[in-house]
């Protein structure tokens, strides 16, 4: 019987445990920062941005941050304010590391998170008339 090899693919798995605690430890420090810190950034002041999720890697040395303005539903201005954020991530990183308690601080990598448009959208495909009478 021929033995498949292991895939070495890192997002072929599911998260660990431990990275979906340290995701969110560090979801919950960043949703703190950006409520407290004011950001020299123009593109950063005055904007409510939610955190709607964090991914890290394996060895939670670095985070991928999913992001969105507040109330914004425009896919270009969520995509300005993943690049502003990335801009001062290494700021961030470093109130980041004052805030949590882990080993290594993670690098983080923001990413405009487009998952409420598309919510929004398949709500409204559902509430359509001719949907509603085939679901019934």
């Amino acid at each position: 019987m021929a033995r498949r090899a292991k895939r070495s693919d890192p997002g072929g798995h599911e998260p660990s445990q431990r990275q979906l605690r340290a995701g969110e430890l560090v979801r919950h420090a960043l949703t703190d920062i950006m409520a407290r810190e004011e950001f020299r950034d123009p593109a950063l002041q005055g904007v409510n941005v939610t955190i709607g999720e964090v991914r890290t890697s394996p060895d939670l040395r670095h985070a991928h941050v999913f992001c969105s303005p507040l109330g914004v539903t425009d896919e270009a201005a969520q995509d300005e304010l993943a690049k502003a954020l990335n801009r001062a991530s290494a700021y961030i990183r470093g109130r980041l590391g004052k805030q949590i308690e882990m080993k290594f601080t993670p690098q983080l990598h923001f990413i405009a998170d487009h998952s409420y448009d598309e919510g929004a959208y398949m709500d409204s495909l559902f509430n359509r008339p001719e949907v509603k009478r085939d679901l019934d």
